[in-house]
């Protein structure tokens, strides 16, 4: 698979952050497959990126490549624009038109701001994704057409369903693969990057330095909201560039380009929020390494317990002789009994195999997902435990929210099995 840094490089995407890596990755990886892929970002993001590595590292590469947005376009014409039509079918059809699925037949279309396609193009669409067939405007001729279809939106998909504007089929068909690409201000480390590109693009376009800016004005741009996101940034860097004659910008003179306190406006909703990003928010990700590790570190005491269980058995003093391997291992535990490591020891040996056996039957959890095994501890680490349950609680809701109640595609999203989320929502009463 084409690594990350080369496809950044032939597609000209500046950024280190985990969400644009992971928008990448997935684009690259569906890219030989003929699903049907659903990019969602909020105006300004760089979607149309993505349409344009599938095509380039799908086998239809060699073929026509279409962008249609579909905002631009009439209600009245689209169903020409994307069919073809008849000579004759309205008024103004002076000739027969091919349609731009009979165009690219064979290659890739993208159908950009799909959220904006009228209900009666959203059938045509559906049998297009179903069968491969359409029909153009004013004929009775079925045709077939073999094409890859990518479509984007910036709209929030669920919200457009409920209101009835868009349909929930069609949004199933188009959304097998769902690539999210995060906003400006969840890429903070990548603003003096995007910066200085646009700042030497703009030099070179406009022939004269560079700009730059001072460390109060860098720090000011990286904490601005980014309603407009990479388009914004870029619009104002060129704005800069033209107008000032001082190539270094100060924060005084930078609020004048970018006043604060600005409303906001792609990114007002809540809705939209956890619907666009899919652990594009820090926290999200953090605390998804966290469950990530804890899982770890219970396969990880797992394996110590039955190691320490075989040692003991062959070396009655083996508990004795280690105890300072013990005391590494258990850390404050050791201070509970008069002999503590060993008690200790033996006593998770018993609640492990007492686990192990319960999971033997078929309708106990089989997974060792997120077990905590019980342990003495002081108030502090009870109340850090308690903390990220509650940050567990917090993030699953948020995840179940994200993918409308649906369990299956939850779980995969939080690394875990069914089981295990069925466990959790039942355990926290979800």
């Amino acid at each position: 698979m084409e690594s990350i840094h080369n496809i950044k490089q032939k597609f000209s995407i500046v950024g280190n952050d985990y969400a644009l890596h992971r928008a990448l990755e997935k684009a690259v990886q569906v890219a030989p497959t003929d699903i049907s892929v659903l990019v969602l970002g909020e105006s300004g993001v760089g979607k149309e990126f993505i349409p344009k590595i599938i095509h380039q590292f799908s086998c239809r590469k060699h073929h026509s490549y279409i962008a249609v947005n579909c905002g631009a376009i009439p209600e009245g014409t689209i169903d020409s624009e994307l069919f073809g039509h008849e000579k004759g079918s309205f008024t103004g059809a002076t000739s027969m038109r091919k349609g731009y699925f009979e165009v690219a037949d064979g290659g890739t279309i993208f159908l950009d701001e799909v959220g904006e396609l009228p209900l009666t193009t959203q059938v045509r669409l559906l049998r297009v994704l179903e069968s491969g067939e359409f029909i153009k405007v004013g004929s009775s001729q079925i045709q077939k057409t073999n094409i890859r279809i990518v479509a984007a939106t910036n709209l929030n998909m669920i919200e457009s369903i409920q209101k009835g504007k868009f349909r929930e089929d069609l949004f199933y068909r188009l959304n097998t693969v769902q690539i999210n690409v995060p906003s400006l201000r969840f890429r903070k480390n990548d603003i003096r990057l995007l910066f200085k590109k646009f700042s030497n693009d703009f030099a070179e376009k406009y022939h004269m330095p560079p700009i730059k800016l001072t460390e109060e004005a860098f720090k000011y741009l990286e904490n601005h909201p980014w309603p407009g996101n990479i388009r914004q940034l870029k619009n104002l860097i060129e704005q800069v560039s033209v107008v000032e004659k001082k190539r270094e910008i100060s924060i005084e003179k930078l609020k004048e380009y970018l006043p604060e306190n600005i409303p906001s406006l792609s990114f007002s909703s809540s809705n939209n929020e956890q619907f666009f990003h899919d652990f594009s928010n820090e926290r999200d990700f953090l605390y998804k390494i966290l469950f990530d590790m804890r899982k770890d570190l219970n396969n990880l005491k797992k394996l110590t317990f039955q190691l320490i269980k075989s040692q003991n058995n062959t070396n009655n003093n083996f508990l004795e002789e280690n105890q300072q391997l013990m005391e590494k291992v258990f850390g404050n535990m050791i201070n509970t009994s008069n002999n503590p490591v060993k008690s200790i020891v033996e006593d998770s040996i018993f609640r492990l195999e007492h686990s192990s056996n319960s999971s033997k039957n078929p309708s106990k959890n089989e997974d060792f997902d997120y077990e905590e095994v019980e342990e003495d501890s002081t108030n502090k680490n009870e109340s850090n435990t308690l903390s990220l349950q509650k940050r567990e609680i917090e993030f699953i809701q948020k995840t179940l929210k994200k993918n409308n109640g649906k369990r299956r595609k939850t779980a995969r999203e939080l690394g875990i099995s069914e089981r295990t989320l069925y466990r959790k929502i039942k355990q926290y009463g979800l």
